[in-house]
């Protein structure tokens, strides 16, 4: 009987072993690539599968978005700016065989074409570009880096330029750039203010030269305004300038 149990019981660990070896489910975003007696059969799933034990080798593959950080480079730009940049980067991968048999380590080879191609463009422009235009830096990343790992098997979607680290002496340039770019533009908006109010005003003047008796109605409307407010008494002297087109006009 004991000898029954332990065979009963050396059976049980041999199908369990066999099972484990045997079956394999994958979910609905993974791919297994089979290796049979090293050679590639390709890719399987999602569900189960079954793999000859000692036989077949299977490598799991994911086939979501994997985002990557790239770490912060130090960079020199055309113009001679060292500047320190990070970015992110988007890609999956679409051919889980190439991505597994034309690439040691797809995920390590994506970073390390990043850090070099991230290099590699930023240096090629002026800072300035790179503040100004950093949609169009993203789009040249993200073609360079899809046209080299598309023989991998990776789909790189979007890259984003993260952070950009500017040298203190370089903020505070541009600090001072800012600065003088806002008082130029007040200095502009005043002086056109300026220009406009002196055609109304030449306007008005053409106005009252034709009409002398509205420089008189606007004297008096004057007069009237301060004697509104509440302020100290002021003496006006009238000249008798003023109220010469009136005399005119009552001895007419």
């Amino acid at each position: 009987m004991e000898m029954l149990s332990g065979s009963f019981i050396f059976l049980i660990g041999v199908c369990a072993v066999f099972f484990v070896l045997t079956v394999k489910v994958l979910n609905e975003y993974e791919r297994g690539v089979i290796f049979r007696l090293g050679r590639i059969i390709g890719a399987k799933g999602p569900g189960l599968i079954i793999l000859i034990p000692l036989v077949d080798r299977m490598i799991r593959v994911d086939l979501r978005t994997i985002t990557l950080d790239i770490p912060p480079q130090d960079i020199i730009t055309r113009d001679n700016v060292t500047i320190k940049v990070n970015a992110v980067v988007y890609f999956k991968v679409v051919d889980p065989n190439r991505a597994i048999v034309e690439v040691e380590n797809y995920l390590m080879a994506v970073s390390k074409l990043a850090q070099t191609t991230l290099r590699s463009v930023i240096g090629q422009i002026e800072m300035d570009e790179l503040l100004s235009a950093r949609d169009s830096v993203n789009h040249k990343l993200q073609v360079i880096l899809d046209t080299q790992t598309e023989n991998w098997g990776v789909k790189v979607a979007n890259v984003e330029v993260k952070q950009i680290d500017l040298p203190i002496e370089m903020q505070r340039a541009m600090a001072r750039q800012a600065e003088a770019e806002r008082d130029r533009r007040a200095k502009v908006i005043n002086a056109e203010g300026e220009l406009q109010a002196s055609h109304k005003i030449s306007e008005a003047a053409e106005v009252m030269e034709k009409h002398p008796i509205a420089l008189q109605l606007r004297y008096l409307q004057t007069l009237t305004e301060i004697s509104s407010e509440k302020s100290t008494t002021m003496i006006v002297p009238l000249p008798m300038e003023l109220l010469t087109p009136f005399m005119k006009k009552f001895q007419t």
